[in-house]
């Protein structure tokens, strides 16, 4: 990454800084979001913009969704970094402010633009899957009404920590945090889905879990799938009893899941691999972004 976007303009990785009185550093105001070009032109962008503009209203963060100007940013920094498809992280900071908290709203934000090589993801990834860790660290519980992108990643980043402990890391798995009721939540990096008698399940935002731009898609494709679709609160003896497992995320899409790990113990999701329900939610998928199936 030799050039990183910051409040609109494109300047040279090392001098991209902000001041250590951003609220964003000092407190962890600020929020993201994550998604991807195809060909270019960034997928469901004006719903990740929605996302952020009401994440920013409930921080008091001025923020006003310019989705013609941020595709412009976009280009010219893929432009200037040689990329033709890149995975992009969007950073809104709360900007510099008082060594305290404070009670109203705040004026200066920091945008920032993050560019890098799309992830390259092996085609089998889509055809036998990836595995999934439980985790014993619970998924905290939002600090407002409904979990925002937010800075304050020490959760999935400890989240992170624990997977790595764990023999089935060196496969590629993800985690999956419960709730501190035992509920299933999400993924370190990812939301969750499972399919049973043609059911499409997915833990209700209720449990305090990131309402993902791509799971949102997901629900909307579910019945041409074939699909009814259920949010509730499920267990983590209700995955291991589903027909299909997957995952969703803007950058790797629908992913498979084929393993369960518990501790050091695998069980097989269906036959070991991607389900006929998830296959044609992936195809139907990448038929919106364009890409060929």
């Amino acid at each position: 990454m030799k050039y990183i976007g910051l409040n609109k303009s494109v300047v040279e990785a090392k001098d991209a800084v902000v001041s250590t009185l951003d609220h964003g550093f000092l407190y962890g105001m600020g929020l993201f979001e994550t998604f991807r070009t195809y060909n270019g032109v960034p997928f469901l962008l004006r719903r990740h913009l929605d996302r952020l503009a009401e994440g920013c209203r409930q921080l008091g963060i001025p923020f006003e969704p310019d989705e013609a100007s941020l595709r412009d940013w976009i280009t010219r920094l893929m432009d200037k970094n040689e990329l033709k498809d890149a995975y992009i992280r969007y950073t809104v900071t709360a900007g510099e402010d008082i060594l305290g908290l404070p009670a109203g709203d705040y004026s200066r934000p920091n945008h920032l633009l993050y560019i890098k090589e799309l992830p390259r993801q092996p085609a089998a990834l889509y055809s036998e899957g990836k595995g999934l860790q439980l985790l014993q660290l619970r998924r905290n519980t939002p600090e407002g009404p409904v979990r925002l992108k937010s800075l304050h990643y020490m959760n999935n980043i400890l989240a992170k920590r624990e997977l790595a402990g764990y023999a089935s890391a060196a496969g590629g798995t993800e985690g999956l945090m419960l709730t501190a009721e035992a509920n299933i939540a999400e993924g370190i990096v990812s939301n969750i889905f499972f399919i049973s008698n043609k059911v499409l399940h997915t833990p209700d935002l209720a449990t305090g879990i990131l309402p993902g731009i791509t799971r949102e898609m997901v629900l909307k494709l579910a019945p041409a799938a074939g699909l009814r679709v259920e949010e509730g609160l499920y267990r983590w003896e209700q995955l291991q009893a589903a027909d299909e497992v997957f995952l969703t995320n803007s950058v790797q899409e629908i992913v498979p899941v084929t393993t369960l790990w518990h501790g050091d113990e695998a069980l097989t999701v269906g036959k070991g691999r991607c389900g006929a329900h998830t296959a044609q939610l992936i195809t139907l998928y990448r038929e919106r972004t364009g890409e060929p199936v």
